[in-house]
């Protein structure tokens, strides 16, 4: 998890029970309109995505098994 990440979480966390239910909905009323179709892949999902196609593979250790969500998009 990324600092800003950590950050915003406690900021939610700060929240009255009423307001944290208004500030999911609005994070994923952002990430919906930023990737609707959740295909949209970040900086090292790409580099990693052209490496594979210039005959480069990624190692199984690179590989989070326990988060193997994070790859799906």
């Amino acid at each position: 998890m990324s600092t800003k990440t950590a950050e915003i979480a406690k900021m939610i966390d700060m929240l009255p029970d009423s307001d944290k239910e208004l500030a999911y909905e609005l994070i994923k009323k952002l990430v919906l309109a930023w990737d609707p179709d959740y295909t949209k892949v970040t900086e090292q999902e790409y580099k990693d995505i052209a490496e594979a196609e210039n005959g480069d593979f990624v190692s199984e250790d690179d590989i989070d098994w326990d988060n193997l969500s994070r790859y799906a998009n």
